[in-house]
């Protein structure tokens, strides 16, 4: 089984998100740290309202998140429903370190994705900010991390979204 390590930062970071709502099996992960990237709120989605979390590089900053040993096959499936292949991100490698340094099998890189397409003026659902602040929770990222996710200003999300998230969910989800 051929394997690779995904850096999660957003809505993947949660289990229910990751290994429920997109079917990915994971091997082992680690809490780690990406120097040289920042964590923003600015991705449109694909209504265009609402923002999603990306990464963009930036020096002295830093990201924190999860990265997940998976199966070529589901690193495969996560950009499919991601949509790599129509330009909605775009895969980059990441030096990583992890958070705790006794985790001796921890990755020095990872894949991950990021996005060219930004806009500053959307916000993030109140729904949204929710599941990447429980993912960062359930992998116990460090309290200052936590406490800067939930000072991200939100919005609600919309009846016309929650409608296309259904059909969405029912799209990424593995058979």
């Amino acid at each position: 089984m051929s394997t690779v390590w995904y850096f999660a930062y957003g809505s993947n970071l949660q289990s229910a998100t990751l290994r429920g709502r997109r079917g990915i099996q994971v091997v082992r992960s680690a809490a780690v740290r990406a120097a040289g990237w920042r964590l923003v709120f600015d991705k449109p989605g694909l209504l265009g309202r609402a923002a999603f979390a990306n990464i963009v590089p930036e020096e002295g900053a830093e990201v924190l998140g999860v990265a997940f040993e998976i199966t070529v096959d589901d690193h495969a499936h996560v950009e499919l429903t991601e949509g790599v292949a129509i330009g909605n991100y775009r895969r980059v490698e990441l030096a990583v370190e992890p958070l705790d340094a006794s985790v001796p099998w921890a990755p020095a890189t990872a894949l991950s994705l990021s996005s060219d397409k930004r806009d500053a003026s959307l916000l993030p659902t109140t729904r949204y900010l929710g599941l990447v602040i429980e993912g960062a929770l359930e992998h116990d990222l460090p309290d200052p991390w936590i406490r800067s996710l939930r000072a991200v200003p939100v919005r609600e999300e919309t009846e016309e979204e929650r409608s296309f998230r259904a059909v969405v969910d029912e799209a990424i989800r593995r058979r």
